[in-house]
């Protein structure tokens, strides 16, 4: 009879070796620890493979000096060849930082300036060949430029920049911050600041460079409909009945045309006179009074808000192609009245972001 054994001698494979490998390493982390200089215990060729994989130093080095040589060494990933893109080689039309923070320097109406906190969107376009963009380079060109010049100055300087560092063929910039400015009461003469949201964009696309103002003006909207039923209780049935009104939200576009600035103060007050139920400052009660009867001599529905706000931009040589979207909060309905109107093909779309009105609620 014969008898077969078992091969004593089987070939080990690439794949037990990593297991083996593998499993010395969980040892090591474990703290397990070998000591190499015991060649009758360790032999050679264990502590060669051991060897891949020394200790880490697990502290940060204060002493560490960056030369050029090491920083040459370093990976960069995002202007890696076309095989490392993921998914589509696709365009794609934006991509950058969004809420980058910084102060900007801005000048006022009359003299002087005021520097703002600003939070800073800033995209480019990128090349269906090319894997991405070193986004530092953004905020390293708004450091740059942001000590020497004001606003728009700023942006443009900044866009140039980021153009040729990133080679993309468009860009776009925008600048967010709250705009104090000093308001009257109505009858107490007192005053006090109104915090206006203003948003300047800069848009650089296919050659063409195009300025524009976002400004979200606040104001009280008192219904028409509301006003004459509750007169017409007050006259049939002797009934007191008030009319409903709301805080209510205008965010205005604006293109910027001709070689005239115009100032945040001049968009202001040309919203103010459209519609000039403004939310106030300052109230005594004499200031309610007179806030009640301005409301009352200035009732609209939200379509008109929108055409009252229009007929006063489409006077300003200053201004081009802009956008009107209002929303009216309404205390009567659980939902909001809105409406949009464009006025030349800057703002043109057939699409509106589902999230677009949520963004115009006035949180104060």
């Amino acid at each position: 009879m014969n008898i077969h054994t078992r091969e004593l001698e089987a070939k080990i494979s690439d794949s037990d070796v990593n297991e083996a490998l593998s499993v010395l390493k969980k040892w090591r982390d474990q703290g397990g620890k070998l000591d190499l200089s015991d060649k009758n215990l360790i032999p050679p060729e264990v502590a060669s493979l051991w060897m891949h994989y020394p200790e880490l130093i697990d502290k940060y080095s204060d002493d560490f000096k960056l030369d050029g040589e090491y920083k040459a060494s370093l990976p960069d990933l995002q202007n890696g060849p076309s095989s490392l893109i993921k998914g589509a080689n696709q365009i794609i039309q934006h991509v950058g930082i969004s809420n980058f923070k910084l102060p900007i320097r801005y000048r006022l109406r009359g003299s002087g300036e005021r520097v703002l906190e600003t939070s800073v969107t800033g995209s480019v376009s990128l090349g269906a060949d090319k894997k991405g963009i070193n986004m530092s380079r953004i905020m390293r060109s708004f450091y740059k430029h942001s000590e020497e010049q004001f606003s728009f100055s700023v942006m443009e300087a900044a866009l140039e920049d980021y153009k040729t560092d990133l080679e993309s063929f468009d860009a776009r910039i925008s600048m967010k911050f709250s705009f104090p400015m000093q308001v009257d009461s109505l009858r107490s003469n007192l005053a006090g600041y109104q915090y206006y949201d203003i948003s300047l964009e800069l848009i650089d696309g296919n050659g063409v460079r195009t300025k524009v103002v976002h400004l979200d003006y606040v104001y009280s909207s008192t219904c028409p409909c509301s006003l004459e039923l509750s007169e017409h209780a007050r006259k049939t049935r002797r009934q007191l009945a008030t009319p409903h009104s709301q805080r209510s939200v205008a965010r205005i576009s604006a293109v910027l045309a001709g070689s005239e600035r115009l100032w945040f103060e001049d968009l202001i007050e040309t919203c103010r006179v459209a519609v000039p139920t403004e939310t106030q400052v300052m109230v005594k009660r004499e200031d309610e009074q007179a806030f009640a009867e301005l409301n009352a001599a200035n009732p609209i529905f939200v379509e008109d808000a929108a055409r009252l706000f229009c007929k006063v931009l489409k006077s300003d040589d200053r201004i081009g192609d802009f956008r009107i979207i209002a929303s009216h909060q309404e205390s009567l309905h659980s939902h909001d009245a809105i409406s949009i109107l464009t006025e030349g093909p800057t703002f043109e779309t057939v699409s509106i972001d589902p999230h677009q009105f949520a963004t115009l609620v006035h949180r104060g």
